[in-house]
């Protein structure tokens, strides 16, 4: 039975295949039989031995459960599944895993792993990049009300709130693009990385396998690749989730029952709370937002997995067992669920409209202030009279209005169709529009 909730809850099929014991084991078999083959390609081993290591490096003829037995027997895993290649390979096993150590196969195959996963993150992005464009031009021109400090600031738009989530989005792929070109390497460089048993033409042994595993071979390695690297990726994960947190954390906020703007969507038969049949909460977000602090938290042990001692210790194997296939399945999955949030996200103009008037004109109170520098009246004391101005409308609980009506200054020089216009939400959201277009014009082509 199923302990850990990405293996039975938060997962998808898709990323599950890329960490399941199979899968792992059938990355460490590619290599051995991509090693092999560059052996024979060098002369250093017969190639009909290479063809039936090659032939046989599958889990349908190496199976997890024998590598299990044989690991039981001799508590090395790398070297139980040598065993079992060696087993099935005849006379030909004595040219398995010839010239490496463990962790040029472990950390060549966990770069495929890698490699593959990010791939899935990168297509998730991508579907999740679509909806917020989707998003973005649907509510271009929506005006509502911007929040500061919980509190309510100037207006501003929805489509620049989307706009804001897609660029970020956007930079969240360009950086584990970036990330995937340090990750997807491999080495063959051996015990400590001086490349000894391979001898003369190792640098050309290491540059064949990794070309016919589709790998980058390291530069410079000790007995495994250095891990600044998976720390980068891992705080590259934990970076994209704090995104998807934001996103949640707005989305939960504006779903608030005296803001209610925003909505997930609920189903016929959807049920709120066991106890309260009226509730309608946004439990989608708050996941998106519990789980990124497990991304969160596998960054610390990412950094810690960097200073090994000396040209390697094993300090880190354990614990990347756990935080990268962790890292990738939550992002993985917190990437689909926000999809499917925002794909059928509810909202609800006549909210947005009653909370942009909430205050009784004061959110506008910035606007007028800069209408009356306009009119010549100085900065400073444009900021006082409507200081002023806002303190009566908000004590007394009038509009801001009908407070600058009696306002010696403002009778002057405004008419009431003026203050009209500068009360007006709608006239004050400076180039929101034209920053969305911006947007849409340069991320939404990419």
């Amino acid at each position: 039975m199923a302990i850990h909730p990405i293996e039975y809850r938060y997962y998808s099929d898709e990323m599950k295949k890329v960490f399941d014991e199979e899968a792992k084991l059938d990355s460490w078999l590619k290599v051995e039989a991509s090693l092999a083959k560059a052996h024979a390609k060098l002369g250093n081993i017969p190639k009909k031995a290479a063809d039936e290591i090659s032939k046989k490096a599958n889990t349908n003829d190496v199976k997890v459960k024998r590598v299990k037995e044989i690991e039981e027997q001799i508590h090395h895993d790398l070297m139980a599944m040598v065993k079992a290649l060696t087993e099935v390979t005849g006379d030909s096993g004595k040219y398995v895993h010839y010239g490496s150590t463990s962790y040029d196969i472990e950390d060549t195959a966990l770069s495929l792993q890698l490699r593959d996963a990010s791939e899935i993150v990168e297509k998730d992005l991508k579907a999740f990049k679509k909806v917020l464009i989707t998003l973005t031009k649907k509510y271009k021109k929506v005006v509502c009300i911007g929040r500061t400090h919980g509190q309510h600031a100037v207006p501003t738009t929805y489509g620049l709130k989307f706009a804001n989530w897609l660029c970020e989005i956007e930079r969240g792929l360009e950086r584990l693009s970036q990330v995937k070109e340090r990750i997807v390497v491999g080495k063959m460089t051996g015990a400590v990385g001086t490349q000894a048993t391979f001898g003369k033409n190792a640098e050309k042994l290491q540059k064949i396998v990794m070309k016919d595993l589709g790998l980058k071979p390291v530069m410079v390695s000790t007995q495994v690749i250095q891990r600044d690297r998976h720390a980068e990726l891992i705080f590259v994960i934990a970076l994209i989730g704090s995104t998807l947190d934001k996103i949640a954390k707005e989305i939960r906020n504006l779903q608030r029952t005296e803001i209610a703007e925003v909505m997930e969507k609920f189903g016929k038969k959807q049920v709120g709370s066991s106890t309260m049949p009226h509730k309608r909460n946004p439990w989608k977000s708050e996941n998106v937002c519990s789980l990124a602090r497990i991304l969160k938290s596998h960054v610390s042990v990412a950094l810690d997995n960097n200073p090994l001692e000396h040209e390697r210790d094993l300090t880190n194997s354990a614990s990347e067992r756990i935080i990268f296939p962790e890292s990738f399945m939550i992002l993985d999955f917190m990437l689909r669920r926000i999809t499917s949030i925002l794909e059928s996200i509810e909202l609800h103009p006549e909210n947005i409209e009653k909370n942009l008037n909430l205050t009784n004109g004061l959110v506008m109170s910035e606007h007028f202030m800069i209408g009356l520098v306009k009119k010549g009246i100085g900065r400073q004391d444009a900021h006082e009279i409507l200081r002023i101005s806002a303190m009566e409308s908000y004590k007394k609980n009038i509009s801001l209005k009908s407070v600058l009506l009696k306002n010696p200054t403002v009778a002057k020089n405004f008419t009431e169709k003026e203050i009209d216009h500068y009360l007006d939400p709608k006239n004050y959201i400076g180039t929101a529009i034209q920053q969305v277009d911006n947007v849409l014009k340069l991320v939404g082509d990419k």
